[in-house]
């Protein structure tokens, strides 16, 4: 190890942060010829993330970037404030099954959030499930929980360290006794059950050790767990040996009448399949709408025929009712018509429909009857995001949640006949959220496409140019990006900072032709997009580029490696997470080959120019001065997998001509995002937060003292 260190790098003494000496990384042959154009990669040798090699860069990338943020004089402050902010009760909003009420509560600084019940809504909450005792590092996280269908079952998945491979356990509801099932290499999806009798899940064959985190992933197939046996005899229910590159989930109506069959090529698009299991003459699945061109989703069963939401002719949804046994598009039935504002999603409970629309990225739910007449519009507390619209055909109530970027999540109870919401739990935290201002403004962008975007700042904010901004962004995978409260974005405008959230294209906000406007041969638009607001935070005098960081993960790391390289001069800090930074070989990679229906792949003659022309590792130029980059990533992440920016960081410490940082921070133990303990998520936001005040000049603000929260359920 001791040559291999040698060999490779020349690190540093403890330094300064203004003092900066990378490690020296050694740079490969490898040139790839792409329909006649000839690609360098190299650092193609930072892919294999099982050599000793990548292991010792990693090692001393961290040192060099971990020395350099002890060395900011406020990080113990910083953390130490993050602390105390993330110390609060946190809930999930309550949910009944059988003869008991559920809930997840964080008493603060657990790393898992723990799953409790109680009988009635003043009954004395009993632990039910705790995901810290799973792992002492608190590195287990839960990932689906469904129960069966009376109840006496409860299927729970586990991820560990944050990667994308799940394990399904199945405890006894009334014991709370844990089964000796157990269902390994699930993947993207949870336990469907068959009444109690057992479960659908899908998953893939066991892969190799050495290289389950980052082989490509194929043949993605659907099994039938019955309980009490092991998984070897489970039952093969679906795969397709001819498409190793599609996705399955198979699931049941709420009544079990339909067995469903999603199929798709990728993030967008995808064809439904049927079983009617009250008719014994079918025994295999039956196409109910084809091609891999629309959306559809299932909402449910309704006296045999299927109500579905769709784009099919309605780029903002609309919902259908569908006989299956005459599928064809000139016998639907329209139950619920396209509305100028986009159609998110269908929830259902106590025998009506709950309808979840965006207007301008803010909430607006509707409750329809099954027939598609409208009962009532639901009035929430203001403008902002609710959710948890849904619940079983005999309940009377349920919960849901309503927070904003100033407003933490909040839960109401909600009276299905009458359209009564009262407010069940307000979350009280440690900061002055009341002086917070949150304000949506258009800006025009590159193309002349109006763009809104929300900010979040203190009252008696001035725009004088001179106010620090967190640029923040997504656009892509038909995603929605809509107010939501986070502590540690309320962190950073305590401290005076503006947070801006830019509703990019390419997400879902404003329906299917916002989503394909950002997407494949487009996505250079949400670049723009990106861009444009900056722009405009100058040009109104919000700020100037100086002053503004940039942030991102995942497909949104994409987009800020895509802006940093585009105009490096814009923006003062870049913090790219998790990102897709090598747009030529992602594909190849865990599921990567799914996100070519949005981005495009490089083997393709047509769309190799448009990718190479954005990608960021590719688009790195010698000479520039870039923006201090703190690069974030994860031993464990099998979704974007951290070669990523392994790569992108190597080539922008040998290219950057000025004195600002680039550093990356490697985390262990962890994945790419999800079911991170709150460990972890305090030691990365304070490196964040210190890294970005640091560099853009913030000096540390002690905050005003506020209320202790309250106790209990």
């Amino acid at each position: 190890m001791k040559r291999i260190l040698s060999l490779l790098f020349l690190l540093s003494p403890f330094v300064l942060p203004a003092q900066l000496q990378y490690p020296e990384t050694k740079k490969g042959e490898t040139t790839e010829d792409y329909h006649g154009t000839k690609v360098a990669d190299p650092y193609r040798w930072l892919e294999d993330d099982n050599s000793e090699e990548t292991k010792a860069w990693v090692k001393a990338q961290n040192k060099v970037t971990f020395d350099y943020l002890a060395t900011i004089p406020q990080r113990d402050k910083i953390k130490k404030r993050l602390e105390d902010l993330w110390n609060y009760p946190r809930y999930s909003s309550p949910f009944k099954k059988a003869d008991h009420y559920y809930f997840f509560k964080n008493d603060g600084l657990q790393n898992q959030s723990v799953m409790y019940r109680q009988k009635g809504l003043t009954g004395k909450p009993e632990e039910f499930l705790n995901p810290n005792t799973l792992n002492k590092d608190g590195i287990a996280a839960l990932g689906g929980t469904n129960f069966s269908k009376t109840g006496k079952y409860f299927a729970y998945s586990i991820a560990v360290a944050g990667s994308d491979w799940q394990e399904i356990f199945v405890m006894e509801s009334a014991t709370k006794k844990v089964l000796e099932e157990k269902v390994e290499w699930t993947k993207f999806g949870g336990a469907n059950w068959n009444g109690d009798d057992g479960f659908y899940y899908n998953g893939y064959d066991q892969p190799d050790e050495k290289s389950k985190l980052s082989k490509q992933n194929l043949y993605h197939k659907v099994f039938y767990h019955k309980l009490g046996t092991q998984q070897s005899k489970d039952i093969l229910v679906h795969e397709d040996k001819e498409h190793p590159l599609r996705f399955h989930g198979a699931g049941l109506t709420e009544d079990g009448r339909f067995l469903l069959l999603n199929v798709s090529e990728g993030t967008s698009g995808g064809e439904l399949w049927y079983q009617d299991k009250k008719d014994p003459s079918q025994t295999k699945f039956k196409l109910l709408i084809p091609g891999f061109s629309t959306e559809p989703d299932i909402i449910d069963n309704n006296g045999g025929k299927l109500l579905v939401r769709t784009n099919d002719g309605a780029p903002n949804y609309q919902v259908v009712l569908i006989d299956p046994k005459n599928p064809w598009k000139t016998n639907w039935k329209m139950i619920i018509t396209e509305k100028e504002e986009a159609l998110q999603s269908v929830g259902t409970g106590g025998g009506y429909l709950f309808a979840t629309y965006l207007k301008d990225a803010a909430s607006k739910i509707y409750q329809y009857s099954y027939d598609g007449k409208l009962v009532r519009e639901i009035r929430l507390p203001g403008i902002g995001t609710a959710g948890g619209f849904a619940g079983e055909k005999q309940d009377k109530e349920f919960f849901y949640t309503f927070s904003s970027f100033s407003t933490p999540p909040s839960i109401y109870r909600y009276n299905i006949t009458t359209g009564q919401s009262s407010l069940f739990r307000k979350t009280e935290i440690k900061i002055k959220t009341d002086d917070f201002v949150t304000e949506q403004v258009f800006f025009t962008s590159k193309d002349g496409t109006k763009v809104p975007m929300f900010l979040t700042y203190k009252k008696g904010m001035v725009r004088n140019g001179q106010n620090p901004v967190l640029l923040y962004g997504y656009g892509g995978f038909n995603i929605p990006i809509t107010p939501g409260f986070s502590t540690s974005n309320a962190f950073f405008v305590e401290q005076g900072g503006i947070y801006v959230s830019v509703t990019l294209r390419g997400g879902s906000e404003y329906g299917e032709k916002w989503h394909q406007a950002g997407m494949l041969e487009k996505k250079q638009n949400v670049f723009d997009d990106f861009i444009g607001a900056a722009e405009h935070l100058i040009k109104e005098k919000y700020t100037n580029n100086q002053k503004i960081a940039i942030r991102g993960g995942s497909n949104g790391g994409l987009l800020v490696g895509a802006a940093m390289t585009q105009r490096p001069d814009l923006f003062k800090v870049a913090l790219p997470a998790v990102g897709v930074m090598d747009m030529l070989r992602y594909h190849k990679f865990t599921v990567g080959w799914g996100w070519a229906v949005e981005y495009g792949n490089a083997d393709s003659a047509s769309q190799f120019p448009y990718l190479y022309k954005y990608s960021p590792y590719h688009n790195l130029k010698q000479g520039v001065s870039y923006p201090a980059t703190l690069v974030t990533t994860a031993d464990h992440d099998d979704r974007v997998v951290p070669a990523h920016s392994f790569k992108f960081a190597a080539r922008l410490q040998e290219y950057n001509a000025g004195a600002s940082p680039m550093l990356i921070r490697i985390d262990t133990n962890a994945g790419h995002g999800a079911g991170k303990p709150t460990s972890k998520q305090i030691e990365e936001t304070t490196d964040v937060w210190s890294f970005v005040m640091y560099n853009l000049g913030m000096p540390f603000k002690e905050p005003a003292t506020t209320a202790v929260p309250k106790k209990g359920f």
